[in-house]
């Protein structure tokens, strides 16, 4: 479904991510994991139009996505959450996913003074939707919350929420386990698998959590200092020598082989 082709995005002299080429398969949970300063991050958002790459290209199917807005990549199916949620705390839990779908008659001004019909109809259509992603997601129970109240693992399943009233395509969720309780986890964990299966979603997910990562996806990407380190499954990936000392350095793989429990 995404294929990305030597990618290059450089900041002044410093190289975030420095050839890297991944591929994402259609109907797939994959993973990418590796140390901070990676470049993880700055794959997504160049895959997702927030930031154009320095050289290399993008194909989402058989289409070159490289450099299209995320405006327009939102059309097409692509969506992205955030480490950090981008909710509107003023609005409730409802009123954000009713936020979520582009092109509502009520966006117009001449609609609503002549066309309140099909506006009130629109917006009926919205409240079911939103209700039945909250159902979803079990967080039914604070659909008149404000958003900006949720915890933060709350926040993280609206964001999740977010995607299921548009028909995304792919999703590409960032750190969702940052800040989550072991429980919100689970429940987040639990419906990422339900939309992988029953509706048929393609996700890639960036996690430090690698029992997360362990639970849910195949294959596992890793990278390092802007390249494509290693490519496997969970348990592959996790015992692999340049993934521990990727992560822990070279003075620290050797205890970790020798279960110190660092």
């Amino acid at each position: 479904m995404i294929r990305v082709e030597d990618l290059h995005k450089h900041f002044g002299g410093f190289r975030a991510c420095d050839g890297a080429s991944i591929e994402i398969a259609q109907g797939s949970i994959t993973g990418l994991i590796g140390p901070n300063g990676a470049g993880k991050t700055t794959l997504f958002n160049v895959i997702a139009g927030v930031l154009p790459p320095t050289s290399g290209r993008v194909f989402m199917g058989n289409e070159e996505i490289t450099g299209l807005p995320p405006h327009e990549l939102f059309h097409k199916g692509l969506l992205r959450t955030f480490q950090i949620a981008h909710e509107f705390p003023s609005m409730t839990v409802r009123e954000n996913l009713m936020m979520v779908p582009g092109g509502q008659s009520g966006e117009t001004l001449w609609n609503t003074w002549v066309n309140r019909r099909r506006i009130a109809e629109e917006e009926a259509a919205l409240v079911k939707k939103a209700d039945e992603v909250l159902e979803f997601l079990t967080i039914d129970h604070l659909a008149e919350e404000k958003a900006g109240n949720l915890s933060g693992g709350q926040k993280k399943l609206l964001e999740l929420g977010r995607t299921m009233m548009v028909d995304a395509k792919i999703v590409f969720l960032d750190e969702v386990g940052a800040g989550v309780n072991r429980t919100l986890l689970r429940t987040i964990g639990d419906a990422i698998l339900r939309l992988n299966k029953e509706r048929g979603y393609t996700f890639c997910v960036i996690e430090h959590d690698m029992d997360f990562i362990a639970r849910l996806c195949d294959p596992v990407i890793c990278m390092a200092e802007g390249k494509v380190l290693a490519v496997g499954g969970a348990q592959e990936i996790m015992q692999d020598d340049r993934v521990i000392e990727a992560y822990l350095g070279t003075g620290l793989k050797n205890k970790v082989r020798e279960g110190s429990g660092v």
